[in-house]
């Protein structure tokens, strides 16, 4: 009985010194593959680094561009505040009356009227345009950076997902040898 119990416990410890190697093994083994896909994940960061310096680029662009036009517009739009206040003060200076000062006040308002929308239309423009740049810059960034991030996660989820149940059937066989 005691050299059964001798046998068992040998075979038991045998299996299990196998056991233990495979698990080392196939832990150096994870580990290896784990470096492998982080220094391909690390270099694939290239490229994406790269766009969204260079969109970083474009968008300093845009917005340059913008504040260039918005103080040239504001600039026109103070020098003709200050024509349009200039020729008040004329036209005031050579009233007759007050009736005459107040009509020729009245008859310049759809002028002043007519100059503030179109600012307000070269402000809206202004900004239209440069909506339209920064869609575009954004545009560009999203299909080149999360569009093909997206695409290799998915992939990387379906081969990720393959790999798991593969390694469980073979744990699950390992165990009933061991066990049997």
């Amino acid at each position: 009985m005691i050299v059964q119990m001798q046998e068992f416990v040998a075979d038991s410890t045998a299996a299990l010194g196998n056991q233990v190697r495979k698990i080392r093994k196939d832990s150096v083994k994870s580990v290896r593959g784990a470096a492998v896909d982080s220094a391909e994940n690390l270099k694939s960061l290239k490229s994406p680094v790269r766009t969204l310096a260079r969109s970083g680029i474009k968008l300093t662009a845009v917005s340059h561009s913008t504040v260039a036009s918005l103080i040239e517009l504001q600039s026109e739009v103070l020098t003709s505040a200050i024509s349009d206040a200039a020729l008040r003060l004329e036209r005031a200076s050579r009233a007759d009356s007050v009736i005459d000062l107040v009509r020729e006040q009245i008859e310049m308002i759809p002028a002043t009227r007519t100059r503030i929308v179109e600012d307000a239309q070269r402000t809206a423009s202004i900004f239209k345009h440069a909506g339209r740049d920064l869609r575009g810059v954004v545009t560009h960034l999203y299909e080149k950076v999360v569009e093909p991030t997206e695409e290799k996660a998915a992939t990387t989820a379906k081969t990720a997902k393959r790999k798991t149940k593969r390694a469980v059937r073979k744990t699950t066989t390992r165990v009933r040898k061991t066990a049997a």
